[in-house]
């Protein structure tokens, strides 16, 4: 008890130094110096710009340079300037090449402030960040995020914009020294002819014209190096689901499948896999736009969660990308929370539906009894199927039928889609379809009478999970219903006991909000919901799934602070395909690699009212 005291009491007398003296933690090293980055490089980009201060102690000395080199640290304080810019959002994710790049960079920023602007502010501004860089050098170790050649052509068009921009501010900043009053198409001409090194229309007095025009072929050269570079380097390539992984998680599907419906959407080719230390279970991800986003739970057992938890994290800091996981159940967020210690927070209901208990009669299913009575009185048939025992011709037009039918260029879906139909790989699967006979004096269509379908991946072995609807646009509403319906019915020959359909989201805001005393915060909050429910279909999607009486399972969004979540938010939207960042369609390179059975864009994220309507 004395030495437990003892320790106590000399922890509580130690000194420690004073907060200022220490420093920032090591955790917002990265944050500080990208600020403190992105202020030098403003500062080098005002200094190239604009005309240097003749009263500065520095100008007698700077007297005595050449002409050129005042015009060369001219056109370097620029470049650098921008550069530092463009590294500042690097050097807060702890990259290490933005680092390397930053502290061979300041130098010549430092140099050319002194030559041509003689500012000793912002020379030793960057000389307390050149040093910071150095001394904090092991706090910038993460590795390169993957690439992909269509930043070139971004970096093409907003460089290019930007480096526009900024020589008509050169070419605008000398007014006393212009010969003449160009006018604004004249500085145009000047701006653009200078990006490529040529001389342009508008004159200058007293060597200003080197100036000008050593700065805006500096403008030019950055702007097509820099371009270069992103089209022309190695390529790093983004996270792919390999053979090799692709069999070790259909093991670990075989094995533990049954617990998680969105299991089997791990077998995304789009998504990368960690696999714990004992290879018993996998965290499957994707990384878009610096956070690094799992759905759903690991796969495989229980207890080596933590181990590929800890595989995932690691990956996160190695690269310093946003860990985040979208769509985990609430086991899942218990396990990602306390091993993580991140939050969590509920995004949704999956509605799940136990084929035992379902039944058409009843007054609560008489809208749904109705709508599918008329629909086969109009003569529609259905057929349920695994894929495997399709034929090849028939799954080859129900796969074109599905591409044709689509209602969106963008491939939507992520966590609860497959983004294929192939009876090779996916032979368990289930295809749910809708036909009409056609007339003997009529002309089938290009599908023959195939009007509707539904895909449904495996959930272990005795469930389904609705990955994928499409309709043609002249079938008759309540396609998805009848096709629900008809794969319930026929689900206990299939021995499937429990069937997974749409993710309903924030749908417990959405059912407490319309009760009885609910309060003025949940009032407001759904009633922001319904407002939102105009383009994402939220309201609409809830009410639908709630047609078949099911029972809601909640799901949950895993992130590290609350800072993080509009970021985690714009991802999820561009893995979901709600948002697309990437190259104009008639730009983007054909991938001929590997053909792909069915796009997917209707996944079950997405409102069956939104299929039905889209005409």
């Amino acid at each position: 008890m004395s030495d437990r005291l003892d320790g106590e009491k000399s922890e509580k007398v130690a000194w420690r130094s004073p907060r200022w003296l220490r420093g920032p933690r090591p955790e917002k090293v990265p944050g500080f110096v990208g600020t403190a980055g992105a202020v030098v490089g403003l500062l080098n980009l005002t200094a190239g710009v604009f005309p240097r201060f003749r009263h500065s102690k520095m100008h007698a000395l700077a007297e005595v340079l050449p002409g050129a080199v005042s015009q060369l640290a001219a056109a370097a304080s620029i470049v650098v300037g921008i550069l530092l810019l463009l590294l500042a959002h690097g050097l807060k994710r702890r990259k290490r090449r933005a680092w390397v790049a930053s502290v061979a960079l300041l130098p010549v920023g430092l140099a050319a402030q002194l030559v041509y602007r003689h500012s000793v502010f912002g020379a030793v501004l960057s000389m307390a960040l050149l040093v910071f860089l150095v001394w904090h050098r092991k706090e910038f170790a993460a590795l390169p995020d993957p690439r992909s050649r269509w930043k070139a052509v971004v970096n093409f068009v907003v460089l290019g914009g930007a480096s526009f921009g900024i020589g008509m501010v050169i070419v605008s900043s000398h007014p006393h020294k212009t010969i003449g009053s160009p006018s604004f198409w004249d500085r145009t001409q000047h701006v653009l002819w200078g990006l490529f090194g040529f001389e342009g229309p508008v004159a200058y007095t007293q060597g200003v014209d080197y100036t000008v025009g050593y700065s805006l072929g500096a403008l030019g050269l950055l702007t097509l190096a820099t371009t270069a570079y992103l089209a022309f380097r190695p390529e790093h390539p983004v996270a792919r689901l390999t053979d090799e992984d692709e069999a070790r998680l259909r093991e670990l599907l075989e094995r533990h499948g049954a617990r998680d419906s969105l299991g089997y959407f791990a077998l995304r080719r789009d998504k990368g896999a960690v696999f714990s230390p004992t290879g018993k279970a996998a965290v499957c991800y994707r990384v878009i736009s610096g956070v690094m986003l799992a759905s759903g739970d690991p796969i495989g057992d229980v207890e080596a969660w933590p181990g590929a938890i800890e595989r995932f994290m690691e990956e996160a800091r190695a690269h310093s990308w946003t860990p985040a996981v979208t769509g985990c159940s609430e086991t899942g967020g218990q396990v990602w929370t306390r091993e993580t210690g991140m939050d969590a927070l509920e995004l949704g209901d999956e509605a799940i539906v136990d084929v035992a208990d379902f039944t058409l009669s009843g007054r609560a299913m008489r809208n749904v009894r109705q709508m599918v009575k008329r629909i086969e009185r109009n003569g529609y048939e259905t057929r349920v199927r695994r894929v495997r025992d399709l034929e090849p011709e028939e799954l080859a037009r129900i796969q074109a039928a599905a591409d044709s039918w689509r209602d969106t260029d963008t491939e939507r879906g992520f966590s609860m889609a497959l983004g294929r139909i192939d009876a090779q790989t996916d032979g368990d699967a289930v295809i749910a379809t809708a036909h009409l006979p056609v007339p003997e004096d009529e002309q089938p269509g290009p599908y023959g009478d195939l009007k509707a379908m539904q895909h449904y991946v495996p959930w272990g072995d005795s469930g389904i999970s609705l990955e994928l609807m499409r309709r043609d646009r002249s079938a008759d509403p309540g396609m998805n219903e009848l096709l629900i319906v008809a794969a319930l019915q026929a689900a206990p020959d299939l021995k499937i006991e429990q069937v997974s359909l749409n993710f309903a989201v924030f749908r417990s805001s959405l059912e407490r909000g319309e009760k009885l005393g609910a309060g003025p915060v949940i009032r407001v909050w759904r009633g922001m919901l319904i407002f939102l429910s105009r383009w994402y279909q939220i309201e609409s999607l809830y009410k639908f799934n709630d047609k078949f009486r099911p029972r809601w399972e909640p799901r949950f969004v895993v992130f590290r602070n609350s800072r993080d979540i509009p970021r985690i938010g714009l991802a999820a939207l561009q893995a979901e395909g709600y948002l697309e960042l990437g190259l104009p369609r008639a730009l983007r390179r054909r991938k001929g690699a590997e053909p792909r059975p069915c796009a997917h864009t209707a996944s079950r994220s997405q409102s069956p009212e939104a299929v039905e309507s889209a005409a």
